[in-house]
């Protein structure tokens, strides 16, 4: 049986779209100045730019790694019908790290997922094009080799967690000062770009079968391809060399404004809803704020649809553009507490698949706590309100969507 395009939700009225997609940009303090989540992502000037998506706490990439060897084991592990309690890692590598860096790196992030109750992870990895048109994929010197990623998802099965495999197109040739992205890229051979993204993919997705991952993202944020039918040939392709669960993770903007039409089978979300409330404004304020925004897509539960992203800065403001990790201002550790808070609320009432939050960088101790002045403000590893939120979440009695998701 043909597998169907998932999910296939109503169509909103055209006056709807345009008042969802053009709300942002009309009251102002829109959410443009992030990369991963970003609607139409630029610099910002009142903060250092990082190197990576995620921000490094160090912002060299030189973190030791810790010697401890032992690998704890989560509380319990995940199983179909279970919430995934996630965290993404995004690990841009080193080939001058050893192997037995990269295990070390691995154990001791594990170890801190466990310590937070968490029983998943997934692993973004940088891939790269040349400019907006451009028609090939590749790998680069910040690409893991298919056999060091196939290592430590060897070292988190042992800790007991569930892992996905993500692919993230890194934007730096991309011009994204002159406002091009991701989700804007236009190559100017279709058919040729498909078969460079397959050629790049292909092993990866032996290395995902071969240390049994349970969900392999087949593309992040890629708007301007979304409903190609080239994806039909390219997933089937996919699920001939990995078994589990072949996913697209949409951004927020296109999640609401219309259907996703990918031949998949699962869909994650990239999540950076603006809410435009103060600082001091209450969780269930923020949860109404995300329910408005889910709302125009589909109301009621949402069993097949997992938060592949969510996070905030730890400072003033950041509810009117939380995927804005450029911009440092005052450090305000109540404000990102109460959003994960809120975003696992929303998970919960709706009946969600899981939450990952955006994230851990590979070569950070999660251990430490960010230094302000050069961190990511998305940082929550090491912020002890944040922490306790999101251990405060893992641990709650939500048991899952259940594997019965026709509703």
């Amino acid at each position: 049986m043909k597998r169907a395009r998932l999910p296939m939700l109503a169509v909103l009225p055209v006056t709807v779209v345009s008042l969802v997609v053009a709300a942002p940009f009309v009251i102002g303090d829109h959410p443009l100045q992030w990369s991963s989540g970003s609607l139409m992502p630029h610099l910002v000037l009142d903060g250092s730019e990082p190197t990576h998506p995620a921000g490094s706490k160090s912002g060299t990439g030189t973190a030791a790694a810790s010697e401890n060897t032992e690998v704890a084991k989560v509380d319990k592990e995940w199983k179909k019908g279970m919430p995934q309690w996630g965290v993404q890692l995004y690990w841009e590598d080193n080939p001058e790290h050893s192997l037995e860096y990269v295990e070390k790196q691995a154990r001791l992030h594990a170890n801190y997922l466990v310590g937070l109750h968490a029983n998943a992870v997934s692993v973004s990895f940088p891939f790269f094009t040349g400019t907006k048109s451009s028609t090939k994929v590749t790998g680069g010197a910040k690409t893991p080799t298919p056999e060091r990623l196939a290592r430590i998802l060897a070292i988190f099965h042992e800790a007991g967690l569930r892992t996905t495999v993500r692919p993230l197109m890194d934007e730096t040739s991309l011009d994204i000062a002159d406002g091009n992205w991701r989700g804007n890229i236009a190559p100017s051979d279709r058919d040729a770009w498909f078969a460079s993204y397959e050629k790049f993919l292909t092993p990866y997705l032996k290395a995902a079968q071969g240390e049994k991952a349970a969900t392999f993202v087949i593309g992040t944020e890629l708007n301007s391809m979304e409903g190609d039918k080239r994806w039909d040939a390219l997933v089937d392709r996919a699920e001939k060399e990995f078994t589990g669960e072949v996913a697209y993770d949409a951004n927020w903007d296109n999640y609401v404004s219309g259907p996703i039409s990918m031949p998949v089978s699962h869909l994650g979300i990239d999540a950076y809803f603006p809410v435009k409330v103060d600082d001091d404004a209450p969780v269930d304020t923020l949860v109404d704020g995300w329910d408005k925004w889910l709302d125009k897509k589909a109301t009621g539960t949402l069993p097949k649809i997992t938060v592949a992203e969510a996070g905030i800065g730890a400072m003033n403001g950041a509810y009117h553009s939380p995927g804005n990790f450029y911009t440092k201002r005052a450090v305000n550790l109540r404000v990102q507490a109460n959003w994960y808070t809120a975003v696992c609320r929303v998970v919960q009432e709706r009946k969600m698949s899981g939450v990952y939050w955006w994230s851990i960088y590979f070569d950070d101790d999660p251990n430490d706590k960010p230094d302000d002045k050069v961190a990511s403000r998305l940082d929550f590893a090491g912020r002890s309100l944040s922490e306790k939120a999101i251990k405060s979440c893992f641990t709650s009695d939500y048991a899952g969507p259940g594997t019965d998701t026709a509703s």
